[in-house]
């Protein structure tokens, strides 16, 4: 859908969830299309106070309110042959959404405080988090706009909908950090499970965040289930069995030294024992044996 969007020069409105990669999306379909060689402006339409949105839009000549001390060119202007991706569009005030159909319906507006109409081109590229047909429905925002703006829908699923995605941007993220930190960061086996079960709430942005994280608690470049965001940790699983996976790995990574193990973990060496072999009847001989075995 992103390739067909790129091929097209129609407005296009990506809908999904906090942190499922609607501005990437909205970048490839720039990247991949006919203005890629023109810019791509992005705006973050909740991030503006209303009073200020036209003047972001569109500009505003030399006094044309308190402040206003110099010409200034709006986002429409600087896209101009090129790609505006407004995202959050649902937050956008309805006086700011008429001035917006405006411009998409007759490609021209004029700056706050102006007397002359300029002419642009640009692609616009939408998104929201948002039930717009709820939102129309509501009377918070216009049903015209919804219809110009939804030419080419692209509606993102979140991560828990597309669970084989997860090991790849797992991958992606490490590499991409481990490039920019001139290091080479893996996953253990059980904190690579521990990622890959977990329901990501937050999506892709939660789960690029919780890779930073325990690559800035890593003491080496081998990223271990203690070193994951505690939210990981708490509800991937039972909390007893994520304990005695966690208990497991350390003794190897220690390869067979409780005391570094229990440090890795933080907690006394006695609470180390206590747990593994009272609580989980974990064999540390056994794994110690074949540590040894394998050296």
């Amino acid at each position: 859908m992103i390739r067909q969007a790129a091929r097209s020069d129609s407005n296009v409105l990506i809908t999904g969830e906090t942190g499922t990669g609607k501005e990437l999306v909205a970048r490839a379909i720039h990247d991949d299309g006919i203005r890629k060689d023109k810019p791509f402006i992005s705006l973050n339409s909740s991030a503006i106070p209303k009073e200020l949105i036209e003047s972001e839009l569109f500009g505003h000549e030399k006094g044309a309110f308190t402040g206003a001390n110099s010409r200034k060119k709006g986002i429409f202007e600087s896209a101009d042959k090129g790609t505006l991706f407004l995202d959050e569009i649902g937050e956008m005030s309805l006086d700011a959404q008429a001035k917006l159909l405006r411009v998409i319906e007759y490609g021209d507006f004029m700056r706050v405080g102006g007397s002359e109409y300029i002419k642009v081109d640009t692609r616009i590229i939408a998104a929201t988090n948002r039930d717009l047909e709820k939102a129309c429905k509501e009377g918070r925002f216009r049903e015209d706009l919804y219809y110009r703006i939804n030419v080419f829908h692209i509606k993102l699923p979140p991560l828990r909908d597309r669970r084989e995605d997860i090991p790849l941007l797992i991958n992606y993220f490490i590499e991409k950090t481990s490039k920019s930190m001139d290091r080479r960061f893996t996953l253990t086996e059980p904190a690579n499970e521990l990622l890959n079960c977990y329901s990501w709430p937050g999506n892709i942005r939660q789960l690029q965040n919780a890779i930073e994280v325990a690559i800035s608690r890593a003491e080496g470049e081998i990223i271990h289930s203690w070193d994951l965001p505690e939210e990981i940790l708490k509800t991937s699983e039972s909390n007893e069995d994520t304990e005695r996976k966690m208990i497991i790995e350390a003794y190897r990574a220690s390869n067979g030294n409780a005391t570094e193990a229990a440090n890795m973990l933080g907690m006394p060496r006695s609470t180390f024992y206590n747990k593994a072999r009272e609580q989980y009847g974990i064999d540390l001989n056994s794994i110690k044996n074949e540590l040894k075995k394998h050296s």
